[in-house]
């Protein structure tokens, strides 16, 4: 496998980067230091909110591209280079869908906190996992100072089977993805992780033959075909594999890490 044209890293963060403990390993911080000394960028690209990806990479926070809410916003070089708001109105509106679904939990997802009016004990102990910053309300339409990101829908079995054919009209004025077994996330229309990382491509003059993409769900497929080495977990979605072009081991062995030191052994420094 020719890694020799490699100058940017993507990946994913739950399923992908994080393993089973909902934690980064220590050996992709040690790998970091070494792709560092090659010039190689690494972006965190992420359905999470931004405060939470930083939160897990709290080391290396100021020195890497951060892609969060699905593409919602996007910080290079501390500065935000990306952020597609949802206005008042379209929160108004996808609330007032959503609130007819059974058995879902919305989740207004703002740049400040992400804000909850359910006080379901079971769902928010799921919710702290990835949210860093959460404000519990009594009502998701009344909360207005903030800019709204994504609205986050969580269901206990499936968000594909028990949510997303309920809002298909949805789908004509947002993006509408399903970003992991239990979440689906409605977006500004223009919203995906290939539009922020395209953003950032341009900013840094690569292309697809510069990058090296790693995704599990469905949220991770536009941003997969940016790159001409893009990585399927083994345990992705089965619509990831059939778009990357490679596959590597799951999350709970450390499939980016694997990819990683194959690149490093690959790219000797040379003094």
């Amino acid at each position: 496998m020719d890694f020799s044209n490699i100058k940017l890293i993507v990946s994913d963060m739950d399923g992908t980067l994080l393993n089973d403990r909902n934690e980064v390993s220590s050996r992709f911080f040690e790998q970091f230091k070494a792709l560092k000394d090659r010039k190689i960028h690494f972006v965190a690209a992420s359905g999470r909110q931004y405060q939470s990806i930083l939160q897990k990479l709290d080391p290396i926070k100021d020195e890497i591209s951060i892609i969060g809410e699905n593409g919602g916003i996007m910080q290079h070089e501390n500065s935000t280079q990306v952020l597609l708001k949802l206005s008042e109105n379209d929160v108004l509106q996808c609330i007032d869908v959503l609130r007819r679904v059974d058995d879902c939990f919305i989740v207004l997802c703002g740049r400040k906190a992400a804000y909850v009016e359910t006080k379901n004990t079971r769902f928010l102990s799921i919710l702290k996992r990835y949210y860093a910053e959460i404000k519990p309300v009594e009502d998701l339409t009344k909360v207005t100072d903030d800019d709204f990101l994504k609205i986050a829908v969580y269901h206990f079995e499936s968000s594909e089977e028990f949510v997303y054919p309920h809002i298909q009209k949805l789908k004509d004025d947002f993006q509408v993805i399903v970003s992991g077994q239990n979440w689906l996330d409605i977006s500004h229309s223009l919203a995906d992780k290939s539009y922020a990382l395209k953003k950032l491509q341009q900013a840094m003059g690569l292309t697809e033959k510069d990058t090296l993409v790693f995704g599990d769900y469905n949220n991770d497929v536009g941003m997969l075909k940016l790159a001409n080495m893009s990585f399927a977990m083994e345990n992705a979605h089965p619509n990831v594999k059939q778009i990357a072009r490679f596959q590597t081991k799951s999350n709970a062995e450390e499939g980016v890490e694997h990819i990683i030191d194959q690149l490093l052994r690959s790219r000797p420094l040379s003094y």
